[in-house]
């Protein structure tokens, strides 16, 4: 209607007058709208030459979107007792959320993660993640199975309640971290039976050979867990921080470490963070081989 907002149909109506050579005004006329209307819906959206007609209608819809004020994710709330806007920390759980998803995690399971591990307490009731998140009791359900069949999340119930709360671990990262390792584990063996059954000599065997290979090694290096990384970042600290350059075993008996555990370390330190006269002393032979 004139002076309503564009319709679908009047924008295809648009397109379909621009396509002939038609003028604004003559646009205008046809829809029954202001020549200006016609002249700013047009120019909004790439001019004459570029004007799409889906296009325009989907980024209209989208400036009228953010143009809406939005409810806050809980009406109740309050700024908690550090100050905070949970409207903005809502929006942060959203991006973790979002982070997750993209690795794979399934949505909902990452919405409700993200919002135990930014909860300061770590953890929810079933009413509050649906509070929060405003979906169902049945799909907060669903997502809690699935993060505690992964181990990364657990039950308790409450003193004296019926009700239970779903608590994230201060630990969940170590532990994501072996079960990963063991995952990489499982790989390698199943690709090593495979090489078994076809043959490392057939071109299926050899690529599960290589298959197991590579998993292997995956899992072998992420055993050490975060101690290997620490390791190899005290390693760098002290050979960055020592006065003239450092072989193994001086290197050792400065740190009070078995020669094997800086071996390790040394495996996982980036080389070129050190010198050339560094990585020199750290590759020659010990004194007598």
């Amino acid at each position: 209607m004139p002076g309503g907002r564009l319709t679908h149909q009047d924008r295809r109506d648009i397109g379909a007058g621009l396509a002939d050579g038609l003028g604004y005004a003559e646009i205008a006329r046809r829809l029954g709208r202001p020549t200006s209307t016609v002249s700013r819906e047009v120019a909004r959206n790439g001019g004459p030459a570029a004007y799409r007609v889906d296009h325009a209608h989907l980024a209209t819809e989208r400036r009228a979107r953010r143009r809406t004020p939005r409810p806050p994710l809980d009406p109740s709330a309050t700024p908690d007792a550090h100050g905070r806007d949970p409207d903005v920390v809502g929006d942060f759980a959203e991006e973790l959320a979002a982070l997750m998803v993209h690795t794979g995690v399934p949505r909902m399971a990452a919405r409700v993660l993200a919002r135990l591990i930014t909860d300061d307490s770590g953890s929810l009731t079933a009413a509050g993640l649906v509070r929060r998140l405003r979906v169902s009791a049945a799909s907060v359900s669903k997502a809690v199975g699935y993060l505690e069949s992964l181990g990364v999340i657990s039950r308790v119930r409450e003193s004296g309640r019926r009700r239970e709360r779903y608590v994230v671990d201060d630990d969940l990262w170590l532990r994501a971290w072996t079960t990963s390792a063991q995952t990489h584990a499982q790989w390698a063996d199943s690709a090593l039976r495979g090489v078994d059954l076809l043959d490392a000599a057939t071109p299926a065997g050899a690529r599960l050979a290589q298959m197991s290979g590579f998993f292997a090694t995956l899992s072998d290096d992420m055993s050490g867990g975060p101690t290997a990384v620490d390791d190899a970042l005290t390693v760098l600290a002290a050979l960055l921080h020592a006065a003239s350059p450092l072989t193994t075993d001086q290197l050792a008996t400065a740190l009070d470490w078995p020669p094997s555990r800086v071996a390790r370390a040394l495996d996982h330190a980036a080389p070129d963070r050190l010198s050339p006269a560094q990585r020199a002393a750290i590759s020659s032979p010990p004194p007598g081989d």
